[in-house]
């Protein structure tokens, strides 16, 4: 899909995406505050939220239609959508994703701002979820995205970076 047709959403539309969601019998919403991405030309084909976290942003609620899956779809829009924000983006996701993200820059991430670490640990109780990281200013240095024990950005040289 074009370009063009992946863009933020105004909150004024916001019941669109949560009809989107319903419709697929999603348990997602769009939360309260949150930049909303969105595809398609007449309707959403595609969505995700982007939630404000101390400096940076949680990803949550991407879902593609299933007839619009195998096309790049996701990956559009996630990429656009992170290109957009500025700080790091971080997100949850079931162990067989990690490869998808991981094409699109994210990598695991060892410390979560304390929101999220709180959140993660309640989720893996149930399920077992991975926490990822895209951080755009660090990758091009070579830094690994971690947040340091006192809530700020604390870059550290992974070992992939070190050893090029």
């Amino acid at each position: 899909m074009p370009q063009e047709h992946l863009r933020l959403l105004p909150d004024a539309c916001r019941p669109l995406l949560n009809k989107f969601y319903r419709a697929h019998r999603s348990h997602m919403r769009a939360p309260p505050g949150a930049r909303c991405w969105v595809a398609g030309h007449n309707e959403i084909v595609a969505a995700l939220c982007l939630s404000r976290v101390e400096s940076g942003y949680w990803l949550t609620g991407l879902l593609v239609a299933p007839e619009q899956r195998k096309k790049g779809l996701a990956a559009s829009l996630v990429t656009r959508a992170v290109n957009e924000s500025t700080g790091p983006v971080w997100l949850f996701c079931a162990p067989e994703l990690i490869g998808f993200y991981r094409k699109l820059g994210f990598s695991e991430s060892i410390r979560l701002p304390e929101t999220l670490a709180a959140r993660l640990q309640r989720y893996n109780r149930h399920k077992t979820l991975a926490a990822l990281c895209h951080d755009a200013e660090n990758q091009v240095q070579g830094l690994r995205c971690d947040y340091g024990e006192m809530g700020s950005l604390a870059g550290k040289v992974s070992s992939r970076a070190s050893s090029s």
